[in-house]
């Protein structure tokens, strides 16, 4: 009798570390973005240059997205991302829970249900959410599919230009479409738009060029400790399936 032997996935060492890290950036920044705006006082041509205080955390979710794509490839740099959009999305229904809930008369008088409507109205409403989930889904899978297909057209070579193109294109559409939800869903008043949809920009792609060294530290470490280095090259670039 014939005995077909089952291929065995492939085991990666820090696989789920990176999973956990960016699932944490991606909340964290999320409250952040829900619970302040910043304004260090500088203007571009006029425009202020404020931005949400998620613009400080969120471009390295981008980082991630990068090195995963360059480790692991895209199908599971893309698990890594719904997954992700399901904890934030986990975390904003608990937040809408506590939102209702009645508060206690001592809360009530030292900090009062509008203080947490204005702070954390944005993600326990959905409104943050709504603007996340849209944005880094088309963002996300714009920059890693752009990586993956540069990564085969250069045989592997020049990740400085891989990590920094892709990301100049995805923060683009990322910060466009984020802003446009979060002013559409009313997060964000719409004379704000400009303002952040080019400090966002320029903030997150400069963070994505200075942070470059510590990207390809971080690949090289990767690729050696886990024995891997993906090209997509039969890859079918999708939101959903295989």
């Amino acid at each position: 009798m014939n005995v077909q032997k089952t291929e065995q996935p492939r085991v990666y060492r820090y696989f789920d570390l990176v999973m956990a890290a960016f699932v944490t950036v991606l909340i964290v920044s999320n409250i952040a973005s829900s619970a302040k705006i910043v304004d260090w006082g500088v203007s571009l041509f006029s425009l202020p240059l404020a931005f949400d205080a998620g613009t400080i955390l969120f471009p390295i979710s981008y980082i991630f997205g990068d090195v995963l794509t360059e480790v692991y490839g895209f199908r599971r740099s893309r698990r890594v991302i719904w997954t992700g959009f399901a904890c934030l999305a986990l975390a904003a229904v608990v937040l809408w829970l506590v939102r209702i809930m009645p508060g206690e008369a001592t809360w009530m008088e030292s900090t009062g249900q509008a203080a947490f409507n204005n702070v954390l109205g944005g993600i326990s409403t959905g409104g943050i959410v709504l603007a996340s989930l849209a944005a880094y889904l088309m963002g996300a899978f714009t920059n890693s599919v752009i990586l993956a297909r540069l990564k085969v057209a250069t045989k592997g070579r020049w990740l400085w230009m891989r990590t920094i193109g892709s990301t100049l294109v995805g923060e683009g559409v990322d910060s466009i479409i984020f802003v446009a939800v979060a002013c559409l869903v009313g997060v964000f008043p719409w004379s704000l738009f400009l303002t952040l949809v080019v400090t966002n920009y320029i903030f997150k792609s400069l963070i994505e060029v200075l942070m470059t060294p510590v990207t390809y530290w971080v690949v090289g470490k990767l690729k050696r400790a886990e024995n891997e280095d993906y090209f997509d090259t039969k890859t079918r670039f999708s939101l959903i399936g295989k």
